[in-house]
């Protein structure tokens, strides 16, 4: 668990990409956790970390052209890694191919050109890491993104009703929150991830889809036990705009006290977010700004400044 005086924080020597001076400048291990579009930006707005910034990223998309590739190929969902590298790379062109959706190829229609290129390369390597590894070195993408497992999995909702909802795409159509939800399989973590979650300095969760892209990674076996023994904060960012799901319509510290009793345990110690909660108990802060252009959106600016304003209210309380 976050204890503040094994946090650490020292002074790391700086780089034409580091923004000098702020907490997060001097971390030597950052670990997010999430869904594709939400961790996309995340790891987008800390990528002058470089190596020293990893992304723990859900696989159990089964809609869309990742779930097209499931159906045909026994596989971990590549869309929501796909999405994080696309946000990381530098060539805009090189983020439109990532994201080519084929349409006139009758054999193709679907198919996204990102997920069939990473498909590829896990079949041709020894496990999807290196697959992983392998297309980030492509595109000179530094920041490693670490699939929440390397085995195939869904996730599972229980209904009150005793109803069972499988996959994310019936997950998705709920109309309240679930009495549980789980993993398909048993699924366990890479030994990389939980590495990294252990000796991170910053553990980060959202923003994204509750149900489906926040909370699947930490159902994997380890994910959890990992973040507990890790000495660093975890800080839980919300979304700005409220998602289209029974989990939308809750404030957020019924969302979080949800995910508490799901886990057994508390583990978030500071949370970001612009949305009022009286019954919210956390330490919190309210400042960030949407992106100009899309207001769904954290500015990247704004995102980093909130992050080193939480570390640092963290680390002098």
């Amino acid at each position: 668990m976050f204890n503040r005086e094994r946090l650490g924080i020292a002074r790391m020597p700086t780089s034409k990409n580091q923004h000098t001076g702020t907490p997060l400048d001097s971390m030597k291990r950052v670990t997010a956790i999430g869904g594709g579009h939400g961790l996309g930006r995340v790891l987008a707005s800390l990528r002058f970390l470089e190596r020293r910034l990893v992304g723990i990223v859900a696989t159990t998309d089964n809609g869309g052209a990742s779930g097209l590739l499931r159906r045909s190929h026994q596989t971990i969902a590549w869309g929501d890694i796909r999405n994080c590298l696309s946000q990381l790379v530098d060539q805009p062109l090189a983020a439109d191919v990532l994201n080519y959706r084929f349409n006139d190829d009758p054999q193709l229609a679907g198919h996204n050109f990102g997920n069939l290129l990473l498909h590829t390369l896990n079949q041709v390597s020894a496990r999807p890491l290196d697959g992983i590894q392998l297309l980030s070195r492509l595109l000179n993408v530094n920041t490693r993104l670490l699939p929440m497992s390397e085995s195939p999995v869904d996730l599972v909702a229980d209904t009150h009703e005793g109803f069972e909802c499988f996959g994310e795409l019936l997950v998705d159509q709920l109309h309240h929150m679930p009495s549980d939800l789980r993993l398909s399989t048993a699924a366990t973590a890479t030994p990389e991830a939980i590495q990294h979650l252990r000796r991170s300095e910053l553990i980060i969760i959202g923003p994204g889809s509750f149900l489906t892209s926040i909370m699947p990674p930490l159902l994997v076996e380890g994910i959890v036990e990992a973040i507990e023994s890790s000495p660093a904060p975890v800080i839980f960012i919300d979304n700005l705009l409220p998602e289209h799901s029974p989990a939308g319509i809750l404030p957020l510290s019924e969302r979080l006290r949800w995910l508490e009793q799901r886990l057994e345990r508390q583990m978030i110690d500071f949370v970001i977010t612009n949305h009022a909660d009286t019954h919210l108990d956390l330490p919190h802060i309210n400042s960030v700004h949407a992106d100009s252009t899309a207001p769904q959106r954290h500015d990247q600016a704004s995102l980093r400044q909130a992050l080193n304003r939480a570390i640092t209210l963290l680390t002098t309380a």
